[in-house]
């Protein structure tokens, strides 16, 4: 049987949602898929797990490494992938039955192109929360597109950035060699399709959303014990990628404007993460973090300029946060990020009665 698709899996101690994703993986109906469960090591039933079901069906294959993260898991997936195109799921999250059929229609359609992209829902609090992209649906979009609008979209934006909601076409992977990289606690996902899409011929936005992404205490994204998400951001905005710049042809000045306008969305974002109440991390600590944010002089230097862009439209909440950060007031920062979150509690608990 030809294999069309593979779909790459990294598995770190996700017992308690693995089963459902590898059934929801199954259940898909497009013929010719094989699922490569790469095992980073876990130490809890997932190889267990991943055994009763590699015995079960033969599309599941198993590979096992010592535990290096998530990077090295998906690039050890990469090797193995005999598909004539690439998709990725993450342990825990669970897929439509149609998704990669979709998904494969769409990348081969009209002559094909390099990568189809899907929208997704994220599982936030309780609540379900749909991913939207300003990009034309169902026609392909051509390199001077990529190039002039959608990169720029990646350098300011952070709702793009995961891999599993894309299809690549294997031959542009191995072609330009293309690897998630190791040792980067966050952001993988983010270069290696900055990478992807600066070399495309071409890629197809589906209006369809048939990816739940699940966010569950204690995973990467919530992990702020152990995570310098601001680290990160700092290291994003700071870096400089000169395939990427020079494929977007953009002048200095505009790449700084984006990369500014994601820094300090980020930073709000962040604000709010650690104005949270979260068991095991000092309140003293969470604020000492988001004071040393706000008072950052990479901050300080790209405030004016997401001020400039987005702060004439801006809501009420958000104009409220940048003046606060402007003025580097943490106290009030606190204040307002704990009535967001009491506010949208009391929302939710209004929509179940």
């Amino acid at each position: 049987m030809d294999i069309h698709v593979s779909v790459i899996v990294p598995v770190y101690n996700a017992e308690c949602y693995l089963a459902e994703c590898l059934d929801s993986l199954l259940a898909q109906t497009l013929a010719g898929c094989e699922f490569v469960c790469v095992d980073d090591g876990s130490r809890d039933g997932s190889p267990a797990i991943l055994e009763a079901y590699r015995r079960r069906d033969s599309r599941i294959r198993v590979i096992r490494q010592d535990n290096a993260g998530a990077s090295a898991a998906r690039n050890r997936g990469l090797e193995a992938a005999r598909g004539a195109w690439i998709g990725f799921a993450d342990a825990d999250d669970t897929v439509q039955p149609e998704y990669y059929e979709r998904l494969y229609l769409a990348a081969c359609a009209d002559g094909g192109c390099d990568i189809a992209v899907s929208t997704f829902a994220s599982e936030q609090e309780g609540r379900q929360v749909a991913a939207r992209y300003p990009f034309p649906a169902d026609r392909p979009l051509g390199r001077e597109a990529i190039h002039r609008e959608i990169l720029p979209y990646f350098l300011r934006e952070d709702n793009l950035n995961a891999v599993w909601t894309k299809l690549y076409r294997a031959d542009l992977i191995r072609r330009h060699d293309l690897r998630f990289p190791v040792g980067v606690a966050l952001g993988e996902d983010a270069r290696f399709n900055l990478e992807a899409f600066a070399h495309a011929a071409s890629v197809r936005f589906l209006d369809y959303l048939g990816y739940r992404y699940r966010e569950v205490p204690g995973s990467a994204t919530r992990d702020i014990l152990s995570k310098d998400y601001f680290g990160r951001a700092l290291a994003v905005y700071e870096t400089r990628i000169p395939a990427i710049e020079a494929a977007t042809g953009l002048p200095e000045e505009s790449l700084r404007r984006h990369k500014a306008v994601k820094l300090i969305y980020s930073v709000q974002s962040y604000i709010y993460l650690y104005f949270t109440p979260t068991p095991g991390v000092p309140f003293r600590r969470r604020f000492a973090y988001v004071r040393r944010m706000v008072g950052h002089a990479k901050v300080r230097e790209a405030l004016p300029l997401y001020w400039a862009e987005r702060y004439p439209a801006a809501g009420r909440y958000e104009r409220c946060v940048l003046w606060l950060m402007k003025r580097r007031l943490t106290a009030g920062l606190y204040a307002v990020a704990t009535y967001s979150r009491l506010r949208n509690n009391g929302n939710r608990r209004q929509e179940a009665l």
